[in-house]
């Protein structure tokens, strides 16, 4: 059921739909979101029951394609949670003093198809996957991590893993999109496993459109968990050459390696053209390609008026990435003195290494130790909430200029604005 709280247009005059009424369903089937409201608002023609104050009615509606009712509904606040116990879970790992948010097991088919979340689709029936189809929710995100029905289970800890083959294959039947991911566990479901779990999946392709290849992330916080190996130098190298060897003979490149097994193995990165669209840039695939490469376009001959200098937050393995970034912009930019400036993981532990899971108190720390060298900090948005001024630990930017005590703080939003953060422009 839909509760409106919002209807101005012409079409919800027409119908006379009104705030407050309450839409009980679609064509014969009942209004569980607002995903079915979508779906039927791009519908010419289509059936909707409607309660109001005055009773329960059917409306037939028979509208233009493009014109829509334009309609705002009350706010849903369940979030369908996670059932497994996957041995790799990162939520598990998380310490304590973090945003309440960031401790939700969220596996909700709703929230991969608006907002590009990862699910399990453990926890979806027949009757829900049925739903999926019928209202075409494309693309999906789905975490597989392997093909292998009985190691599935063991991984995530839930003995109706299984299911998998058969839920993707039903998905891609009906032509629904699905970009995969597979959290490698040293020793389980790398090597010849990984093979086998790309070799299914492509047998789906087009409709697995690519299947995102990333190491498991290890916290400080493990006890009384599941061991799990770091990735090695080897490892990180076996991988890669796993993937180019797939994509070679598969002709596309659908297997995607995290951009920590290049820092790992100390392998060149990627080029942006790689990676096609970015679809799983979300997941740390191909960022940084795409921003050395954004970045470097958008650098020019300049001469800064007065010297500058500033420090650019990065974590440890992206370090020396950001500092060749920094050595071209001060080649490019008379009067420029930038660099790199690493900041350990102290809150997850010195194993989290990439620049998004620093948290506020962290990098706080780091530019008080090193004040006497810069004017000015840069710092990636990616440290933050998404739409919000806020670290993993609830600091806020102003919490964190109030401690620098009038340090100069940039928070870069796009890799193409990296060169005019650092110039001041």
């Amino acid at each position: 059921m839909l509760e409106i709280i919002s209807a101005k247009s012409g079409l919800a005059k027409k119908y006379k739909i009104k705030k407050g009424d309450k839409i009980l369903g679609f064509d014969g089937y009942e209004a569980e979101d607002v995903l079915d409201y979508l779906f039927y608002d791009s519908k010419p023609t289509f059936t909707m029951r409607v309660l109001s104050a005055d009773g329960e009615r059917e409306i037939k509606v028979d509208k233009p394609e493009d014109e829509s009712f334009d309609l705002t509904f009350k706010a849903e606040e369940k979030i369908r949670t996670c059932h497994n116990r996957c041995i790799f879970c990162f939520v598990d790992q998380m310490g304590d003093g973090m945003r309440e948010s960031l401790y939700v097991k969220d596996d909700d088919y709703t929230m991969s198809f608006m907002c590009g979340n990862f699910v399990t689709l453990t926890n979806v029936n027949d009757k829900e996957l049925q739903r999926i189809i019928r209202l075409h929710l494309s693309p999906l995100y789905v975490s597989v991590h392997t093909m292998d029905e009985k190691l599935r289970c063991e991984l995530m800890g839930n003995r109706f893993a299984g299911k998998i083959t058969q839920q993707l294959k039903e998905l891609t039947d009906a032509k629904i999109t699905i970009h995969c991911q597979a959290v490698i566990v040293p020793g389980k479901n790398d090597g010849k496993n990984l093979e086998y779990t790309a070799r299914k999946l492509f047998e789906m392709y087009p409709y697995i459109a690519d299947v995102a290849v990333v190491p498991t992330g290890l916290t400080k916080f493990r006890e009384g968990l599941t061991y799990i190996p770091d990735i090695t130098k080897e490892g990180a190298e076996s991988i890669l050459k796993l993937c180019d060897e797939l994509n070679t003979e598969f002709g596309v490149n659908f297997i995607l390696p995290a951009d920590e097994y290049f820092i790992k193995s100390g392998r060149q990165f990627k080029p942006a053209e790689f990676y096609g669209d970015f679809s799983q840039i979300e997941n740390g695939i191909g960022m940084t390609s795409k921003f050395i490469a954004e970045a470097t376009e958008s650098m020019y001959k300049t001469t800064l008026k007065k010297p500058r200098r500033v420090a650019v937050i990065t974590g440890v393995s992206a370090y020396l990435t950001i500092e060749e970034m920094c050595k071209l912009a001060n080649e490019n930019a008379e009067n420029l003195n930038s660099f790199a400036l690493a900041v350990e993981n102290r809150f997850f532990g010195n194993s989290v290494t990439c620049t998004g899971l620093l948290t506020g108190g962290d990098i706080a720390a780091a530019l008080e130790q090193n004040a006497d060298k810069f004017d000015c900090a840069v710092i990636s948005a990616n440290t933050l909430r998404e739409t919000e001024d806020v670290f993993l630990d609830d600091m806020t930017v102003k919490q964190l200029k109030r401690r620098l005590k009038g340090k100069k703080i940039i928070i870069n939003r796009k890799p193409e604005n990296f060169f005019s953060s650092l110039i001041g422009k």
